[in-house]
Order: structure tokens, then sequence, then C-alpha cells
């Protein structure tokens, strides 16, 4: 196998009218439920509602046209949100510039050098362990604007300060910000519950239809036609502004770069792991093979455009992914067209975005932390009994939620030699003790 062949060098092959149709209605469908992710996800991670959408588009185009997947649709995940939190709190959009590209750099590296393979031994308790840690400060994080708090000027960072933060303040409660949110969350939590449950011609509308649009759509039009007035993102960010971005490389300055090599390091291990998981599972569903090397040379090429043009980090999204495969996508087309519609909205759309209400953003966060918590797979962990995994598990989970996802990562490894090793010794111990009997 090829370590670089792009699955859109084969798609032309026997490409009619009628493929071109299904890619062109999944990549649309896509598009509209990637919008108000993208937008959630990047403020999220303490960057702006363009930057993600910069992301989707960029990041979405290079890796769907250079990737190894022919469905694989990539963009701004929830994985990233509490490394680019820290990386801007402590180096600025700028380090994050710098360490985006450099995690892109780091991923072609990976694929050149064949590592798509090694990804899978990566242990699935520190995976379950971060991923559980990042869904809590995702949750934690969006409480704020969930209840409308006023924090007071005050900036917190890390998942504690934020949590301090809350209980501190929470005397400053908007009962308007919490109404819209609790409509928003009614509407997500009704709409995914419609959507398993209909039958019929009914439930395509629940199954086509994003429940995060709805309640975007919703929240909007209560905030502009009822007294239920509440923070919107423009007035959050008022300098918010459509149009293609212009592409601009950052200053790499030493000290800069010095600083940003673990998170670099940290986002290049998290976009192969979940772009490969997102691979695989697409794989089943459509009943195709991916190649992992040109995935990752794609994912790093994705990554280094996404930085150059302003963006944040992208990884391949499960649940975008699975949602191209159910709406008829079947070649990288698709992942194009969904990042064209995304281009097309940051140029003509873009003042919708400032419309939306902040409170409709941590309902729709709330929901994206609730699915990726893997919280089966954690309790299912604790229940094994097995002292080794609990105890990776925990420590990956606790040092995500009070440190950051390096330290969790290294440490979760670092754990799992050590009772690797210990095993192995009483193996031995116990072999030795059966040939002397």
């Amino acid at each position: 196998m090829k370590t670089f062949r792009p699955k859109l060098f084969s798609t032309f092959k026997g490409y009619n009218k009628n493929k071109f149709l299904s890619d062109l209605i999944a990549g649309v469908i896509v598009a509209i439920i990637a919008l108000p992710l993208s937008i959630a996800l990047a403020i999220a991670s303490g960057a702006t509602p363009a930057q993600g959408l910069y992301t989707a588009a960029i990041a979405g185009l290079v890796i769907a046209a250079l990737g190894g997947s022919n469905v694989n649709i990539s963009g701004p995940t929830a994985a990233f949100a509490t490394i680019v939190a820290g990386v801007i709190a402590s180096s600025g959009t700028e380090g994050l510039v710098i360490a985006t590209i450099m995690a892109g750099v780091i991923l072609i590296i990976l694929g050149i050098c064949r590592a798509g393979s090694l990804i899978k031994y990566m242990p699935h308790t520190i995976t379950v362990g971060f991923t559980s840690g990042v869904a809590v400060t995702i949750l934690i994080g969006q409480i704020k604007d969930f209840l409308g708090l006023d924090f007071g000027g005050a900036k917190p960072v890390e998942a504690g300060e934020k949590a301090v933060e809350i209980v501190k303040n929470f005397t400053t409660l908007d009962w308007k910000s919490l109404v819209v949110g609790v409509i928003g969350l009614t509407i997500l939590i009704g709409w995914n519950i419609l959507a398993s449950k209909t039958r019929g011609g009914v439930s395509l509308i629940f199954k086509k239809i994003p429940g995060s649009l709805i309640a975007v759509i919703v929240g909007i039009l209560v905030v502009a036609f009822t007294p239920l007035k509440c923070p919107t993102i423009g007035t959050l960010y008022t300098d918010l502004k459509g149009g293609f971005p212009m592409p601009s490389l950052p200053s790499f300055k030493w000290g800069t770069v010095l600083a940003v090599i673990p998170d670099a390091f940290a986002i290049a291990i998290l976009a192969a792991i979940e772009s490969l998981l997102s691979c695989v599972v697409s794989d089943k569903m459509v009943g195709d093979k991916h190649n992992s090397n040109t995935e990752l040379i794609a994912q790093g090429a994705g990554n280094i455009c996404s930085g150059i043009f302003g963006g944040i980090p992208a990884t391949g999204a499960i649940a975008r992914t699975a949602a191209n495969v159910k709406n008829g996508g079947r070649t990288p087309i698709a992942g194009i067209v969904h990042a064209l519609v995304i281009v097309l909205f940051l140029v003509v759309l873009m003042p919708v975005a400032k419309l939306i209400p902040m409170p409709i953003i941590a309902a729709i966060l709330f929901l994206v932390a609730y699915n990726m918590s893997e919280w089966r797979e954690f309790v299912g962990i604790c229940k094994s009994r097995k002292v080794g995994n609990i105890l990776v598990l925990l420590v990956t989970f606790i040092l995500t939620v009070v440190l950051n996802l390096v330290f969790a990562i290294i440490a979760g490894i670092a754990f799992t030699l050590v009772f690797y090793l210990i095993h192995r010794i009483k193996n031995r111990k116990k072999e030795k003790k059966d040939e002397k009997n």
C-alpha cells in the first residue's frame, strides 16, 4: 500500500450524476450540522466563532481532498477544547497558530514514517480517561453562559478556576439567560428523542435536520421578539466580521516555539487518534478500507493550512462523518461540498452568527459534552476490578480536569508502562516458580 494515495484520485472512475447528487445532498446536510458546532467548539476553546468556521472550511477542504478515507469529515472537535484554551491563555493566538502548524508537520512525519498502524496501540483506558475529562471541562466551562453569570472581569482558564468563579458569582444568575438556555436544551434533547422514536416520512425531518440548527433559529427568534434578552455572540465578539480569511504566517519566535512544543505533540497525537478512529468507524459503515498513513498526511496538511488561515486544530469528527454516511455521502466530494458551503456562509451569512444567543451555544456544548463523555465505558472499566486499568483511567481523567491534557496523556502512558512492567515481572516469577515445581 502506498504511503500517500488520496482517495479523491480514484473517485472519478465511474463517477456519475447520481453519485454527485448523493454527495452534494450529504455535504450540504453535514455543513448545516457543522456550522453551529464549529462556532460552539471554537468558543469552548477560547477562540473566536470565526476561527471555528475557518477551521471547518479550510481544514475540512484540504483533508477531504488529500485524505485516505472516502467519507471522513474533518473540522474542530471537542477533544481539542482544553488544550487550545490553555495555549491561548499562555501563549496567545500566535502561539496557538504555531502549535497548530507544528502539529501538522508532526502528523505529516508520522504519515511518511508509516506510523498510522501504531496509533491503535494507544491504551483504551487513556482515551476514555481524557475524553471523559474533556467532557467535564466543557460542561463546567459553559455553566457561566448558560446561567448568564457575571464573573466581574475574571477570565479563568482551568476547570477548577471556573468552578470557583461559578460558586463565587452564582448570585449574579440571569433568569432570562437561564430560560433561553433551557429552551435550547429542551429542543436539543427533544429533537434527538423524536429522531430516534419516530417512524415513516415524519422521521426524515428529525433525522435530516440537526436539532442544533433548530435550537439556534428558535433562540435567535426568542431573543429578538420576546422580553427574554440575553448576551449573544455579537455582544461578546463585537469585531466579528464575515469574509474569507487571508493567509498569514506567524513570527516563529524561539521562546514561543519551545513553549508550545508539548502542546503541538499533544494536538498531533489527539488528531491522529481521533481521525483514525473516525476512519475505522466509517469503514464499517460503508464497507471500505482507509489508508491510515495517507489520512495522517492529509490531517497534517489540513492543520498547517488551518493555522496559516487563522484557524484552530482540526481532526476527523466521528459524529459528522456518521451523518455524512447516513445521508448518502460516499466519496471525498461530500467533504469538499461541506467545506464550500461553510465558505459560502462565511462570505454571505456571517452577520447571522452575531444573533446567536450565548445560552444556546452553552446548551449545544452541554449535549456535545454528554455525547463524548463515554460514561458507560468509564463505569464499565471501574466495574472491571482491574486495579491497573482503573488507576490509569482515574489519573488520566483527573489530570485532564485539574491540569491539562498534555500532563494527563504523559501520566497515563507512564502509569500504563509501570503496570505493564509489574505485570511482566509477576508473570516471569510465576513462570520460574512453575518450572521449579
